[in-house]
């Protein structure tokens, strides 16, 4: 009788455990703050562990925090929300046991509303704030917070890459070359946080080789630590190792130009490979708690892909520089279109019929050139990246395309077409 009645006590109890919700582990972080410059972009390379099958959802900025319950952790104030995380901003993947990374790019914006808080009287420092959902819909929301710091963008802060223009020398609007003849000096003009050293190789695209995807264009830091050796590697003209001080900007000597080759026709493309650094600022610990943890170092991280540099080797420019618009017109946008700032512009126009390749020139109003992207005939049509938005002013952009013939020749030109943003 009495272990009947014990049976019975103890399965009443396991069923009264079993009705009570399990509580739901926190997710972690690492690092759990960061130093951020108060001026300008920085980019921070976050890891995120203990997710239990939970998925993230948005990310934010703001000034203060409030309780999230009846879910876990603490969400933004919306009354003091800075900005959100661009979906074409969000490298996120999963990563290492039961994690993931995130690339937290925080615009020039959001420092400057952060900023401009501090003067008000705000603390000199802000949150960035990680939704995490369960997609079954059983568990409560989760929101996880990274602490940014302000300051003024020395030595402390992470070393990032927020951006990066590679050209040659001179001025020339395509870059063709003679079979044998040497391009002008290259460089890359970099804009930067932190202090740390710059480590990487200049390499090329011969014209039978597949060209890089986007992920083969980041810089190595900005991947999973699971993704780092699997870019697809080209031909090395140079290796560089370089310690940049805190300034925010250098100069990237490029390869020796006696390496590039030269001989065959067609178009070559020239890459920038920015390998990771030790950090002491930035690197992160992937891995879940109590878990053995690896340390993933992210020097030299960015949240965008490094810039192509092309040139075409065939016959030097042998014809006359054609009238604008004689054979060949811009479709769309309109003309006097507005374009919407939410989305990354596409551009179209008439081709041509002895057009081998078309050159897409999008520039700022003033004239500094922020886009040239080739384009292969008969396609005429081209999709921005959704970085393109990101490096124009507020004034707006205007383009032109250049066609180019079977010898290199240039055979076709429009005028320049511009365009405001549409207001929001």
């Amino acid at each position: 009788m009495m272990t009947s009645i014990r049976t019975m006590v103890i399965g009443a109890f396991v069923l009264t455990l079993l009705a009570v919700p399990q509580a739901h582990a926190q997710i972690s972080r690492n690092p759990t703050s960061v130093n951020v410059n108060a001026q300008g972009a920085t980019t921070v390379f976050l890891t995120f562990g203990n997710l239990h099958g939970y998925v993230t959802d948005e990310a934010l900025w703001c000034g203060e925090l409030i309780s999230a319950e009846p879910d876990i952790g603490n969400k933004c104030d919306p009354s003091t929300i800075f900005g959100s995380l661009p979906l074409r901003f969000d490298l996120s993947q999963t990563s290492g046991q039961d994690g993931f990374t995130d690339i937290m790019s925080i615009p020039p914006s959001v420092a400057r509303r952060a900023y401009q808080a501090v003067l008000a009287g705000a603390k000199p420092s802000f949150f960035y704030v990680r939704r995490f959902i369960d997609p079954d819909g059983r568990g409560p929301d989760q929101y996880v917070t990274v602490t940014c710091r302000i300051t003024g963008g020395g030595a402390r802060v992470p070393f990032s890459l927020v951006d990066v223009k590679v050209s040659f020398a001179g001025d020339e609007e395509v870059l063709v070359i003679g079979a044998g003849d040497e391009p002008p000096p290259l460089s890359a003009k970099i804009i930067y946080t932190g202090t740390g050293r710059l480590v990487g190789r200049w390499e090329v695209v011969l014209p039978s080789e597949e060209s890089p995807k986007v992920q083969d264009l980041l810089t190595e830091a900005t991947l999973p630590i699971e993704l780092r050796d699997r870019q697809k590697l080209y031909t090395e003209l140079g290796r560089f190792n370089e310690f940049l001080p805190p300034t925010g900007e250098y100069t990237l000597a490029g390869p020796d130009v006696e390496s590039l080759p030269n001989e065959l026709v067609g178009f070559y493309q020239i890459l920038l490979r920015i390998e990771a650094s030790s950090d002491q600022a930035g690197d992160a610990r992937l891995g879940a708690l109590g878990a053995a943890q690896i340390l993933v170092h992210s020097g030299a991280v960015a949240g965008f892909p490094m810039p192509i540099l092309r040139y075409f080797v065939g016959n030097p420019l042998a014809v006359t520089r054609p009238d604008p618009d004689a054979d060949m017109q811009l479709l769309d946008p309109a003309a006097n279109d507005a374009l919407n700032r939410d989305r990354a512009p596409s551009f179209s126009w008439s081709g041509m019929g002895n057009a081998v390749v078309y050159q897409l020139e999008v520039e700022d109003p003033s004239g500094g050139m922020v886009l040239s992207a080739l384009v292969s005939a008969p396609n005429t049509s081209y999709d921005s990246p959704e970085w393109l938005v990101d490096r124009l002013g507020e004034a707006g952009l205007r383009w032109r395309v250049i066609a180019l013939g079977l010898e290199g020749g240039m055979v076709g030109i429009t005028s320049w077409r511009g365009h405001t943003w549409a207001p929001q």
